[in-house]
């Protein structure tokens, strides 16, 4: 299989893929943000500093993703091009949508928001990972965590992080509310869906004839 960084092998797809999937996450992330139902965790710490600082959701997004990068190092992770995209891309877009999109106003609109918004995070989730260009900060952070430690459970991992990410973001002000349990429970089977749908297959190198291996 090739190097998650390798872009030889169908390079026009796998771009194209990785970038719609940034930008399709980055939308989800402003739907519900505009739900007012409840953000995931993550979402919850990052509005949560960006109340208490003043920055744009977006900007504290991209401070934070590349603080987590630098966590990367004592793990010997090597970001691709997938992982440095997801930390701009994502940012600026929820940024832009934000400016936009309304805050929705009847409960019926809040839940059309919020739902779409799990929805096509799940989607584009399966678009960017599926590209196979690098996973994001986060995501690495876990995965680079437990190969160092093989007796570790990544799920173990990811809920300590996650619990701890929502709890310093609901002190600071970040909303949690039914969306966010909402997308505890659904991120999962979504992306159980979308992943594979949407995994890049490395292209079969043809056989060399028995007469001339090498």
């Amino acid at each position: 299989m090739a190097h998650i960084g390798n872009l030889r092998e169908r390079p026009v797809r796998r771009l194209g893929q990785l970038y719609v999937g940034l930008v399709l996450y980055g939308v989800s992330m402003a739907l519900m943000i505009r739900s007012t139902l409840g953000l995931d965790p993550w979402d919850v710490f990052h509005q949560g500093v960006a109340l208490r600082t003043g920055l744009s959701i977006g900007t504290v997004a991209i401070v934070t993703g590349l603080l987590v990068l630098l966590l990367w190092i004592p793990l010997r992770q090597r970001p691709g091009l997938g992982t440095v995209s997801n930390v701009l891309v994502i940012g600026v877009v929820v940024d832009a949508t934000l400016l936009v999109l309304p805050v929705a106003g009847p409960v019926v609109l809040q839940v059309v928001f919020l739902v779409a918004g799990i929805v096509l995070n799940g989607l584009a989730t399966g678009l960017y990972l599926g590209a196979r260009l690098g996973p994001g900060p986060r995501d690495g952070l876990m995965t680079g965590y437990v190969a160092r430690r093989p007796g570790r459970s990544i799920r173990r991992v990811r809920t300590v992080i996650e619990v701890s990410v929502l709890a310093v973001g609901w002190v600071l002000g970040g909303t949690v509310g039914i969306g966010t349990l909402a997308y505890a429970v659904t991120i999962g089977p979504l992306s159980h869906l979308f992943i594979p749908l949407f995994q890049v297959v490395p292209v079969a190198t043809p056989t060399r004839a028995a007469g001339h291996a090498v």
